[in-house]
């Protein structure tokens, strides 16, 4: 078990909502080849067990702290889950040049669906840390709200990335040489080597207008403290979701330091209740 992993059950042990149910390892066919994910489900699982898909952010994987923590809550509170690594990231096939925002909405579509087919889930509900923010946004105006039953929920959700692409930015730091409207075949980002193709795809990327076709029920949850995406552009969602819930959490970072589990918690609150 990684430290990740562990830290997230000792969590839920303290907290006194524990349940050991069963993890299984899936491939999935995706936009770059197979995406790894994993299926957890309760210690008793209900005819169709509602489900939540949990998409990571850029740079990160199925198995960091938010990821495994949401999936040992929701498994504690009777709810299965699926988390993957997009193409590019974690054990998942592609490569991180290769990746983009619209390929990842691709991943994840592929990911609903391939749920929807097994049989075993009812109700599906989605959530996206940090670009899988955007990724969930944009999936769910393109699914629509019937398809989505156990509703979406946003953390800090980085629509900052178009704006960024604009300014010549990628990440928050590094910077694209030259014309952002021309950029170079690759730049380097956090120590990978992103494509061409990301940036010009973010330029344009329509995320607010795409996610306007949902109108289910919705949870926004942004950091007053995050550098990486101010916390405006995920109380935008929430002025353009009528009716969702806003949480802002004062002084809490883009990974929602110094402590995860609030907005895990939050999280939770708003998919038992779906």
């Amino acid at each position: 078990m990684n430290r990740s992993r562990l830290a997230s059950v000792v969590a839920m042990m303290l907290s006194g909502a524990v349940s050991f149910g069963t993890t299984e390892k899936v491939t999935i066919q995706g936009h770059h080849g197979l995406l790894v994910a994993e299926v957890q489900t309760p210690s008793v699982m209900k005819k169709k067990c509602p489900i939540v898909i949990l998409c990571h952010g850029f740079g990160g994987s199925r198995n960091n702290y938010l990821m495994n923590s949401l999936a040992d809550s929701l498994e504690a509170h009777g709810i299965s889950s699926i988390r993957f690594d997009f193409n590019g990231h974690g054990q998942s096939e592609g490569t991180f040049e290769q990746m983009t925002v619209p390929n990842e909405i691709e991943d994840a579509r592929r990911v609903y669906e391939w749920v929807k087919a097994d049989g075993r889930f009812g109700r599906i509900g989605i959530v996206g840390h940090s670009q899988g923010g955007v990724v969930t946004a944009m999936l769910a105006g393109e699914l629509g709200h019937k398809a989505l039953k156990g509703g979406v929920v946003l953390l800090a959700p980085a629509a900052v990335l178009r704006d960024d692409a604009i300014r010549g930015q990628i990440g928050g730091e590094s910077s694209i040489k030259g014309d952002p409207l021309d950029p170079p075949e690759f730049v380097e980002v956090w120590g990978h080597r992103l494509g061409r193709e990301y940036v010009t795809t973010a330029f344009r990327l329509p995320i607010y207008e795409t996610a306007a076709g949902y109108k289910g029920p919705a949870c926004i949850i942004h950091g007053t403290a995050d550098r990486v995406v101010p916390y405006t552009y995920g109380l935008r969602f929430h002025q353009l979701w009528r009716g969702s819930e806003y949480h802002q959490l004062e002084r809490f970072d883009h990974g929602f330091g110094p402590e995860p589990l609030e907005a895990v918690k939050l999280a939770l609150k708003f998919l038992v209740s779906r």
